[in-house]
């Protein structure tokens, strides 16, 4: 891992004291870059932040990471101040689809239920019936009481879904993100070469092909479960390559090898926007009320589908 320069270290140490004046926490996702993870209060996948900011006493939640992300702790805690450290941090996946596409989307399917992955708009999330993240769209799908399935933005996910829950007819909008399709067979195979020893972790953002090979298929959380848990020494992940430099820096005394391409929007998050958010308290995410309510019912339908225990208070009323 690079070393830290002065300009850094002065930053990260004046982060923490505007934490401490403002009552503010930091969450970083898995994907952003290794200096920021020195000033973060939780590191961890969309929704384990979102839940992880629930459990703070904190007025100010710097949600560092890209916009959708934010939208979700803003949806799921309206009672704090959200600010994403970079406005323009955006998610080519969740740009795949409008609310008007999933609105008319629906009118081609009537009696379908619609499985809308977190990454996507808080307008989509609330024309949906229930939202899913990469760890639970399984047990989602499966627990929605629908035998058809619009399953959007994600293509890839979807049929990773379909896969797992062949009783259902899963339909899938033709969505990807760009970073986990653009990755190849051809590259995961040289890397098999170098490395037959290493085991093979996988995002489920990845293609069919790309997954059939991996001895592991989950979130970036259960990624780095499946690396800490496991007696192999070396592996092979594919995802973003945020991810690998974190497993690098928490579990030096493994070898992880990166097949993986970088999210740039992920990477636009710096100390300076940080502190720069902290102070000036921008960029603040609001979201018309309208949309809120109803994308807080989709988020709040997960939970209860899933039994996940949550901190999160009063979703719905």
């Amino acid at each position: 891992m690079a070393t830290q320069t002065l300009h850094q270290i002065e930053l990260i140490e004046k982060i923490h004291a505007l934490k401490k004046d403002k009552n503010a926490v930091i969450l970083v996702h898995n994907y952003l870059r290794p200096e920021v993870y020195d000033v973060a209060d939780y590191v961890g996948d969309s929704l384990g932040l979102c839940e992880e900011a629930a459990k703070t006493d904190a007025d100010i939640v710097v949600f560092s990471a890209v916009h959708f992300m934010a939208e979700s702790a803003a949806l799921l805690l309206p009672d704090k101040k959200v600010l994403l450290p970079n406005y323009d941090a955006g998610c080519a996946l969740a740009d795949m689809i409008t609310a008007e596409q999933l609105r008319e989307f629906r009118v081609l399917h009537p009696g379908a239920g619609v499985v809308c992955y977190i990454n996507s708009s808080a307008e989509v999330k609330a024309e949906s019936d229930v939202i899913c993240t990469s760890a639970n769209a399984v047990a989602v799908t499966r627990a929605l009481p629908f035998q058809k399935i619009l399953f959007v933005p994600d293509k890839n996910l979807a049929q990773f879904v379909a896969k797992q829950v062949p009783e259902k007819e899963i339909i899938a909008w033709e969505g990807f993100c760009p970073i986990h399709h653009r990755i190849t067979v051809d590259q995961v195979m040289r890397a098999k070469a170098d490395h037959p020893n290493a085991k093979v972790i996988a995002h489920p953002e990845c293609p069919d092909a790309i997954l059939q090979i991996a001895d592991e298929v989950a979130s970036t959380t259960g990624m780095m479960k499946y690396a800490e848990q496991s007696p192999g020494q070396e592996f092979i992940v594919i995802t973003e390559c945020g991810l690998t430099q974190r497993m690098i820096k928490t579990m030096p005394e493994k070898k992880f090898l990166s097949v993986c391409n970088m999210c740039y929007d992920m990477k636009k998050t710096t100390l300076e926007s940080i502190y720069e958010s902290l102070v000036e308290e921008r960029f603040r995410i609001e979201i018309p009320e309208e949309v809120a309510v109803r994308a807080r019912k989709s988020f709040q339908y997960m939970f209860e589908l899933t039994r996940v225990a949550s901190n999160i208070p009063s979703l719905v009323s």
